[in-house]
């Protein structure tokens, strides 16, 4: 079993930055990927950024330039550094694993941008 904890959100003024980690614990497999997806009100979920053990990644077309996600295969943890806030922004962030056997979920992390 794999669990994934959130650390990191919080209620920030647009513009400002805020720096979410997630990190995994129990057996986890490789190839995997580890991502953010987000949910705002109202709004499906949707895919923030992602990054292999490989070290590819991929944004959201919103997000891009702004955050960057990086990960320690080491410590089994991500980061998604978030820079350049925008209220449209605010929304419950997941951490997600993706082993492509099984699909792990964090308890979310609220952030709040403020206009």
């Amino acid at each position: 079993q794999v669990q994934l904890v959130e650390s990191g959100g919080g209620l920030v003024q647009a513009g400002g930055s805020l720096r979410l980690s997630c990190s995994a614990s129990g057996t986890i497999v490789s190839p995997n990927a580890m991502g953010w997806y987000r949910q705002a009100p109202g709004k499906q979920r949707e895919l923030v950024a992602i990054i292999t053990n490989g070290g590819s990644t991929n944004y959201a077309d919103s997000v891009k330039g702004r955050f960057t996600i990086s990960r320690d295969n080491a410590k089994n943890t991500v980061y998604l550094q978030m820079n350049s806030l925008k209220p449209e922004d605010t929304a419950v962030y997941y951490c997600n694993l993706g082993t492509g056997y099984n699909n792990y979920w964090g308890q979310g992390t609220q952030v709040t941008v403020s206009s």
